[in-house]
């Protein structure tokens, strides 16, 4: 893994307040949520991050630099609380065993996935449009990827400094998608290297249980304002 990816792995850029508008083309539903200033890792966790945190490398396609995939929503926050610890912060997550698998600590300190709405808003980071640029320059996607994940930061980056947002992989997310309905299923957003163009949207949502894995479903680092350490910095 270069020095850029090593960087943008753990790199935590501060969002703004502001309120975005979701909307379920399942259900018709809109509605707007207002949202906390927070932080959001300017690249997926990559696999060798991954790999250095938990001792374990679940990914597909092996390369250090690339996100990390074939990981489920409950892998996803286990990391969170095992890297929130060995930074000694407060784990975001209580796991236990039902069907649940987690509930998020609101006031913790510690890194934890961003909301489906912290995602969107970040994503399009002020632009009006469903992507924040021209996708072949911004995403790894189904024309350019070449069949499997590429190195994070090789894309341009939003307007607010984050790399990756549509195209790579598709990122978990802490909401569950529609409890009554569907039960457990989490939310993931973004697109991935197996996407078509119409796959990549600030606006898409999918959802599968908290332990469904796949080769194009990772998930990036989110945390509430004010997380101590060097980690929280625009960097360069």
């Amino acid at each position: 893994m270069d020095e850029l990816q090593e960087s943008l792995s753990l790199r935590m850029i501060p969002i703004p307040a502001g309120i975005v508008a979701l909307r379920d083309d399942r259900t018709q539903r809109r509605w707007d949520v207002e949202l906390q200033a927070y932080s959001l890792g300017a690249a997926p966790v990559t696999q060798a991050l991954y790999a250095a945190i938990t001792g374990n490398w679940p990914s597909s396609h092996g390369d250090a630099g690339c996100p990390v995939e074939s990981v489920s929503w409950l892998d996803a926050v286990s990391f969170c609380n095992q890297l929130s610890r060995k930074q000694g912060l407060n784990a975001a997550y209580v796991v236990h065993d039902d069907v649940q698998g987690a509930d998020l600590v609101a006031e913790a300190d510690g890194y934890r996935l961003p909301s489906e709405a912290e995602w969107e808003y970040a994503c399009r980071a002020g632009t009006p449009g469903p992507r924040y640029g021209h996708l072949s320059d911004i995403a790894w996607f189904a024309d350019n990827s070449g069949g499997r994940p590429q190195p994070v930061g090789g894309k341009q980056s939003n307007a607010w400094g984050l790399y990756d947002m549509l195209g790579n992989v598709w990122e978990w997310c802490s909401d569950q998608y529609d409890p009554q309905v569907y039960g457990a299923y989490r939310i993931f957003r973004g697109g991935g290297w197996a996407d078509r163009e119409r796959g990549c949207l600030a606006t898409n949502r999918r959802r599968s249980h908290p332990t469904f894995r796949i080769d194009d479903l990772g998930f990036r680092l989110c945390a509430n304002a004010g997380v101590p350490g060097p980690a929280n910095s625009k960097g360069s």
